[in-house]
């Protein structure tokens, strides 16, 4: 076993090192137009504050920006999405006063900012420009002086194989060509800069790592509570790393930030690692202030550790994108592929497939990995130049060519771009995806990747999908997928939920649960009292049932914020299914008026912020700011409180082992890091059988 676990752990470091290239240019900023037609404003001061507890995140951004010029401006600010996460507050400092705005219909909000941006009143605006960026919009900025803006957006807080990962984006990616032909980024905070993290964890977490942030300040205040701050002070240091343990640095309150720049050009990652040896767990966060209204709920099944290792070879196949939003990257990609063919054994095979705006194998069939030819297909990776726009769908369609039925094999895509060229419909790559009974592995590199459109390729195979940032720790990413391809895996997965009535699921279909990952499930409930909850799906084709019980609570008022989370994750079930069917007017309405009910911004929908008298002379409610009164009220109580745990399944356990783990106990990240090797590795041993639609097979892939 150790050995198998060496060899895993050294194939997924050199896939790993490969896959986690630096994303290069443009970033989060100021836009001005490049034609130099307006002078550009300042950004003044960015100040970030984020709290993660019971599963979610919230991150409340403020920022200054300041005029030096003699005329008023506009300001526009771009800044990448983060995954899953959504905008549910804009607010505007108007005459010294905060105002939080509302969400309207897009264009409608679109239309009102410019009436009141030609009208010469304060107006500020926050649009969703598809999956690529969240852009702010403020006008005036007045001669000589400043303009105050505060956003807070949500986004699930996701634990896998035993590592929280969070990330404040700043890269964008580059792959929106009409944007970065019109607009020039100034990514330089000119005053004070400040990065503020507070974790709260129900379990105990005996490490804390912030990667390339040397300066960061680390403090543990308890078994599962952390600390993390950055400043302009000291953040523009030696980029090495920050980890914090029981005798990491405290704070220094009288600290000020210097006039430095900080500038916005990197991602800001955090992971922590959970104790190693916790149990298999359920819990279950809820929101229901009225006992005799409907509540909220998000369930959270953290699988203990019986997904068995498979212990069988492999083929490879490499999808790799050289499109030119590559370049800067590729170099990065080649060595990668080099060291990956390196680890395999003689016994395994590989095809490399390339593709940018044409499509071309490079091996012409597989190859067996003798020292010989993987010397060979490492040269000429290393000799493409990238270039050319991006035909996503012809390079996983020739990936899917010739697989063998009786071959265990691993389709890996590497990707930082979206269809461009050829075919882009999400629905066609859906069906290519399902001729094959085969996994896809995605590896999404950089912030403005089509990360819907990823995600619904690999769901749609039963794989799974890991986002990469140029910041993330790259050996523990890689660790993690290997852990999850090096053993079998939980499919067909379907929850049951009775004894209390539930509705509004979501996700709607689960599909596949691979070792370390967390299942969460949001809903509505009504009522109270115990509810049996059944987990079941495939192991190796054979059926697999755990099951346990548990009380829904009558009433509880702490988190708010679930009842915006689950309204997004409907929402993003909704737009998944036009992209595959293509677009329904009633489906499009749902949407967008699930958006307007929660105060969301979406594709559908924008927050706007005017004058209070504004409000009233429009007619627009002011639902969003009572909703955002509520959040913070709450934010502020549970401030007070110590992390809370909330498993609900310790009298009637679901499961029967720990969770899975990449601690090894010894007080370092060194399992850590062993476990984010086994990230990528998980692709490479993938137990699989592939045959022509409409035939499945029974047997498990991991």
């Amino acid at each position: 076993m150790n050995n198998l676990l060496n060899r895993l752990r050294n194939r997924l470091l050199v896939l790993i090192g490969g896959l986690t290239l630096a994303v290069s240019s443009q970033a989060a900023g100021l836009l001005s137009p490049k034609d130099g037609s307006l002078p550009p404003l300042e950004l003044k001061e960015q100040h970030v504050d984020v709290v993660i507890e019971d599963g979610y995140a919230v991150t409340r951004v403020e920022q200054v920006f300041h005029n030096p010029h003699a005329q008023d401006l506009e300001a526009i600010y771009s800044f990448p999405v983060p995954e899953h996460g959504v905008v549910g507050e804009f607010t505007l400092w108007i005459d010294g006063q905060p105002v939080t705005g509302e969400v309207l219909e897009k264009q409608e909000a679109r239309r009102v900012y410019e009436e009141e941006k030609n009208a010469g009143r304060d107006a500020g605006i926050t649009e969703k420009d598809r999956h690529h960026s969240f852009d702010i919009r403020v006008s005036p900025v007045r001669a000589g002086q400043d303009t105050r803006t505060r956003l807070v957006y949500l986004q699930p807080a996701f634990v896998d194989t035993g590592i929280g990962r969070y990330v404040y984006p700043l890269e964008e990616g580059g792959v929106d060509e009409q944007k970065l032909a019109f607009w020039t980024a100034d990514t330089r905070v000119s005053g004070s800069f400040s990065f503020n993290l507070h974790l709260k964890s129900g379990y105990p977490v005996d490490a804390l790592r912030v990667p390339a942030q040397a300066a960061a300040q680390v403090k543990q205040l308890g078994a599962g509570e952390w600390q993390v701050r950055i400043d302009s002070q000291n953040a523009n240091g030696p980029a090495l790393e920050a980890e914090g343990r029981q005798q990491a640095p405290a704070f220094n309150p009288q600290q000020q930030a210097s006039a430095s720049a900080f500038t916005l050009d990197k991602d800001l990652v955090v992971y922590w690692r959970h104790q190693a040896g916790l149990p298999g767990s359920i819990d279950l966060v809820t929101y229901k202030p009225d006992a005799g209204k409907r509540g909220t709920f998000m369930l959270t099944l953290t699988p203990g550790d019986d997904l068995k290792p498979i212990t069988e070879g492999s083929d490879w196949v490499f999808v790799l994108d050289i499109s030119g939003s590559m370049q800067g990257k590729y170099a990065t990609l080649a060595d990668g592929v080099q060291r990956a063919l390196g680890k395999l054994r003689p016994s395994d095979r590989f095809r490399i497939v390339l593709f940018s705006d044409r499509t071309r194998e490079l091996t012409h069939g597989y190859i067996n990995a003798t020292p010989e030819m993987i010397k060979q297909y490492s040269s000429a990776v290393l000799r493409e130049q990238p270039g050319g726009g991006t035909d996503l769908y012809a390079g996983v369609q020739l990936g899917l060519d010739s697989l063998e039925a009786d071959r265990t094999s691993a389709l890996v895509l590497v990707t930082d771009g979206e269809a461009n060229v050829g075919e882009t419909a999400q629905r066609k790559f859906i069906e290519l995806i399902k001729r094959k009974d085969a996994r896809l592995f995605t590896f999404i590199m950089g912030n403005s990747a089509n990360r819907p459109l990823l995600e619904a390729m690999t769901k749609a195979s039963g794989g799974f999908a890991v986002s990469i940032s140029n910041s993330d720790d790259i050996v523990g990413q890689l660790l993690t997928a290997v852990g999850k391809v090096s053993h079998e895996a939980l499919h067909g997965v379907s929850i049951k939920i009775s004894g209390v009535r539930v509705a509004d699921l979501t996700p709607k279909e689960i599909g596949s649960l691979y070792r370390g990952q967390q299942l969460v499930l949001m809903g509505h409930y009504w009522g109270d009292g115990v509810g049996a909850v059944e987990l079941s799906g495939r192991i190796s084709g054979q059926p697999k049932t755990y099951q346990t019980s548990f009380a829904f609570p009558a009433r509880s008022d702490a988190n708010p914020e679930l009842e915006r989370l689950w309204a997004y994750a409907g929402i993003e079930d909704m737009q998944a299914e036009m992209e595959d069917f293509g677009e329904k007017t009633d489906i499009k309405r749902a949407a967008t008026d699930l958006a307007l009910e929660y105060g969301l911004v979406t594709d559908y929908t924008s927050m706007v912020v005017m004058r209070e008298e504004q409000f009233a002379a429009r007619r627009i409610q002011r639902a969003n700011s009572r909703r955002v009164a509520v959040e913070q009220a709450a934010q502020q109580q549970r401030a007070q409180n110590a992390p809370v745990s909330r498993r609900v399944d310790t009298a009637q356990p679901m499961f029967r082992s720990s969770r899975p783990s990449h601690s090894s106990g010894g007080g370092a990240f060194d399992g850590w890091v062993l476990g984010a090797m086994l990230v990528l590795l998980v692709a490479s041993t993938v137990r699989r059988k592939f045959v022509p639609a409409p035939v499945r097979s029974t047997r498990s892939f991991s």
